[in-house]
């Protein structure tokens, strides 16, 4: 077993280059990569995202309030109550 890492097999036409996980950063680039990278990722989805959701939110809320005004009891019905 004298070989060093990543070097435990040998496996012909595959190439494969491997890090220990102890030698990468975790939290390399964070600031400067990141969240940049996120910020653009979320402007270039923005109009594609967003829109289903208004739509769905605005179908919702019209139905919710279409089924609280159907299932309103009517007054008139229970004016002779007494």
């Amino acid at each position: 077993m004298g070989h060093g890492f990543g070097e435990l097999a040998k496996v012909r036409g595959i190439v494969t280059h491997k890090i220990s996980s102890y030698e990468q950063k975790a939290f390399a680039g964070w600031w400067t990569k990141a969240i940049p990278n996120t910020l653009r990722r979320i402007r270039s989805q923005i109009f594609i995202v967003t829109p289903p959701f208004v739509m769905g939110y605005l179908v919702y809320n019209y139905v919710e309030n279409l089924h609280t005004q159907i299932n309103r009891k009517n007054p008139a019905d229970y004016e002779n109550d007494s």
